[in-house]
C-alpha cells in the first residue's frame, strides 16, 4: 500500500517541480526538478542497456540541457515528452561515438546448421547483406533492424540526413535487383 501511494504521488511531485522550474528557474527549483526526474532517465538508460555509471551520466547531461534550454520550450504540456527526446537523442550521441560501426554477427556460429530453415534462411539473409558496402549495411540496419529514423541515424554518425537517405535507396536498389528470382515472370502492367 505504501508503494502504490508513492508511484500514484509521483506524477503529482513531477509536475509541481515541473512548473514551479518554468515560472521560476533558479537553483532550488531545478535541484527538485532534478531530483524528481533523474531516477526516471537514470531507469531509462538502464532499460536500453547503459551501465549504472554511463546512466548517471547520460542523466545529468540530460538535465544540464534541460537547464540551458528550457526557455525555448513552447508547450509546457509536453515537458516530459520533450525531457526524454533530448534523452534519445543523448544516447544515439553515445552509440554514435562509441561505436562507429555495427557490431555483426557471424551467423553460422549460433545457428546450427542441421536445423532445418523455416521460411527465409538467416544464411541467406546474411548473403544477401554480404554484397552490400558496410556503410550501407550499417544504414539499412539502423534504419529497419534497429528501427531508427532517418535524422537520429544522420546526428549518431555525424553525417548528412541526405546521405543517410542515398544509402538506404541505394542498399534497397541493390537487393530488390539481387533479389529477384530467376525463374519467375515479371509482372506485366494490365491495360484497362
Amino acid at each position: 500500500m505504501i508503494n502504490s501511494t508513492i508511484v500514484s504521488d509521483r506524477p503529482r511531485r513531477e509536475g509541481a517541480a515541473t512548473e514551479i522550474f518554468l515560472e521560476s528557474p533558479n537553483k532550488e527549483s531545478f535541484t527538485e526538478l532534478f531530483l524528481t526526474l533523474t531516477p526516471q532517465l537514470v531507469s531509462f538508460f538502464r532499460s536500453r542497456g547503459c551501465a549504472r555509471d554511463l546512466s548517471e551520466d547520460l542523466s545529468q547531461e540530460v538535465m544540464l540541457t534541460v537547464y540551458r534550454k528550457a526557455a525555448q520550450l513552447r508547450d509546457r504540456a509536453r515537458f516530459r515528452a520533450w525531457v526524454f527526446t533530448i534523452a534519445r537523442h543523448a544516447l544515439y550521441r553515445h552509440h554514435g561515438k562509441h561505436s562507429p560501426e555495427v557490431v555483426t554477427i557471424d551467423l553460422q556460429s549460433i545457428v546450427d546448421t542441421r536445423t532445418k530453415p523455416m521460411g527465409l534462411s538467416a544464411f541467406e539473409f546474411h548473403h544477401w547483406m554480404t554484397f552490400l558496402k558496410s556503410n550501407e549495411r550499417e544504414a539499412l540496419t539502423l534504419r529497419f533492424v534497429e528501427e531508427w529514423e532517418y535524422h537520429e541515424i544522420a546526428a549518431a554518425k555525424a553525417i548528412p540526413i541526405g546521405t543517410v537517405l542515398w544509402r538506404v535507396f541505394n542498399a534497397k536498389k541493390k537487393l530488390a535487383t539481387r533479389l529477384k528470382a530467376p525463374g519467375l515472370p515479371r509482372r506485366e502492367a494490365v491495360s484497362s
